[in-house]
């Protein structure tokens, strides 16, 4: 999607908060799992009340540009993730 082709459709943007947490999930590490979730479902909060359609189209590129490193990040972590779990994944 193109920023010249207009403010993106409430389905993208649920699409990609999905996509979002899906990545947080690949995480092994439980720290770095449960920032991306929280670092996730606050970006979309604080971008909620955004109105002007290039705001809304510039959130969302960065979003996808994040969602993007997010995904290489898990592929890199779960290449060196600990065997070990933490003490928050082991009182589960």
């Amino acid at each position: 999607m193109s920023i010249a082709a207009g403010a993106p459709s409430r389905a993208e943007v649920l699409t990609l908060f999905r996509s979002f947490l899906r990545v947080a999930r690949k995480f092994t590490d439980y720290n770095i799992r449960e920032y991306t979730k929280r670092r996730t479902i606050d970006a979309f909060r604080q971008n909620r009340n955004l109105m002007d359609p290039s705001a809304i189209s510039a959130a969302f590129s960065d979003g996808k540009a994040q969602f993007e490193v997010a995904n290489r990040q898990a592929v890199v972590y779960s290449l060196y993730a600990p065997k070990l779990k933490s003490v928050m994944e082991v009182q589960k």
